[in-house]
């Protein structure tokens, strides 16, 4: 009887966490339907199933942490014994469906990712449980059979509030719990726990309990490796700049009312994101790596551009391929998938490597900058604080002024191996020249 093995899902990875079973003991699945969600370092990720049968055995539990290549689920048709008093008969054929190009299906080649397959149609059917599931040493408890549909955040949110996912009423497609009918379980609003005071990750404490032990794993533990190697790899500078960028707001405003653009989300992200690749081709060092055991600087004629984002399972920072390349309509379409994506917990590793330069914006907590770490394998990172509107000297001579005006500060972290002061100085300069007339972006281009 078939058994899946956990597979790595790209970039080599060697383990993974059990999120979420889809599935249960006595279902009948098709190829390519999603069975299980798993978190690696890098993201929460649906693995779809290479055969076709009855879930016969999970043979890991939820939370588990398991190696690649580790048997996680049994798939195919048991065997039950004939009537006694029946007369022999051939036997029936079986119904197990094999995906070849699964390499999942025949216990091998587990590098390969299974990250992007497309799904059958149709879902997952229940089919009733027989008398010999009983004797399946890994069965499931009967109380998986009243498991809630919902994603990871939405699973997690509701264990962090309290609530029972199994008591509510899913308001989503196909039956799935939505984050709204959580929050409305727990008596708050969207609106409310937008909150920048309250964090998804913050768990919610029982009477008198006075410290939660959390393991490290997944996505966080991956984060806190990497911020460690960039620390204490690369030698970090920064440099900030505080700005007027009103005429940027009032760009922004006109591109959301533009024919072009009215499909589209447009944010101040999407402006600076602009800025910046930009200012890269007029300072290229800033899109390079160094490699250490080559002996070389290594120029990117291209910008896979990051954009940090906060998870509730910790910081994961995808980038937008070949973001140089892209129109401004593209680039706006790009950023909105990208946010979203990360914000369901549904980015994948294919989307995290590769990265050249970095956004963080700490703006959107009400920050006014910080100073970020590189990510490793970059020499540049800009963080956008928030935009606020503030007094500001405008005009010169007998025309000086104070106006209040949209003020933000920028600021810059590179790798100072190779990137020096005044390179780092100019690139800042010119991503603070575009923000603050947006018409310098016909003359940088």
């Amino acid at each position: 009887m078939p058994e899946y093995k956990l597979p790595d899902v790209g970039e080599g990875l060697t383990e993974a966490d059990i999120v979420a079973w889809r599935v249960k003991v006595g279902d009948t699945v098709k190829v390519n339907d999603v069975v299980v969600e798993i978190e690696t370092a890098k993201s929460v990720v649906e693995l779809p199933s290479p055969y076709a049968g009855e879930v016969t055995a999970l043979m890991v539990s939820e939370g588990e942490t398991v190696a690649v290549g580790t048997p996680i689920i049994r798939i195919g048709l048991p065997d039950l014994a004939p009537a006694p008093a029946a007369p022999a008969a051939p036997p029936a054929p079986s119904a197990l469906e094999i995906d070849p190009s699964n390499p999942a299906a025949t216990g091998g080649g587990e590098g390969e990712s299974l990250v992007g397959r497309a799904k059958a149609e149709g879902g997952t059917t229940r089919r009733r449980r027989k008398a010999v599931e009983a004797a399946e040493p890994a069965a499931e408890p009967a109380a998986r059979d009243v498991r809630a549909l919902a994603k990871p955040p939405v699973r997690k949110l509701a264990k962090d509030l309290g609530v029972d996912l199994a008591a509510l009423a899913p308001s989503g497609a196909d039956g799935v719990v939505t984050r709204e009918d959580v929050l409305a379980a727990a008596g708050s609003s969207p609106a409310s726990s937008a909150s920048p005071t309250a964090s998804p990750a913050t768990p919610r404490l029982a009477p008198g309990e006075r410290e939660t032990r959390e393991p490290i794993k997944g996505v966080r533990r991956a984060m806190g490796q990497a911020m460690v190697e960039s620390a204490f790899t690369a030698p970090h500078v920064s440099v900030w700049k505080t700005l007027d960028v009103t005429r940027a707001m009032e760009l922004v405003e006109r591109l959301r009312g533009h024919r072009e653009l009215r499909d589209v989300k447009v944010t101040p992200l999407l402006v600076v994101a602009r800025a910046v690749l930009l200012a890269l081709k007029r300072q290229p060092l800033l899109n390079s790596t160094w490699d250490d055991a080559a002996g070389e600087i290594v120029l990117k004629h291209y910008v896979n551009l990051g954009i940090a984002a906060a998870t509730p399972r910790g910081l994961v920072v995808p980038n937008i391929k070949d973001a140089d390349a892209l129109g401004l309509r593209d680039l706006a379409l790009a950023l909105g998938v990208l946010t979203a994506t990360a914000r369901e917990g549904r980015t994948s590793p294919a989307d995290m490597a590769g990265g050249t330069f970095t956004i963080t914006n700490v703006g959107v907590f009400g920050m006014d900058a910080g100073t970020p770490i590189l990510n490793p394998g970059e020499s540049g990172i800009l963080a956008v604080g928030a935009i606020e509107r503030r007094p500001w000297v405008v005009g010169s001579g007998a025309d000086e002024r104070i106006e209040p005006r949209h003020v933000t500060t920028l600021a810059l972290s590179f790798d100072h191996r190779h990137v020096d002061g005044e390179t780092g100085s100019r690139f800042l300069a010119d991503v603070a020249a575009v923000l603050e007339d947006p018409a310098l972006a016909l003359l940088l281009g």
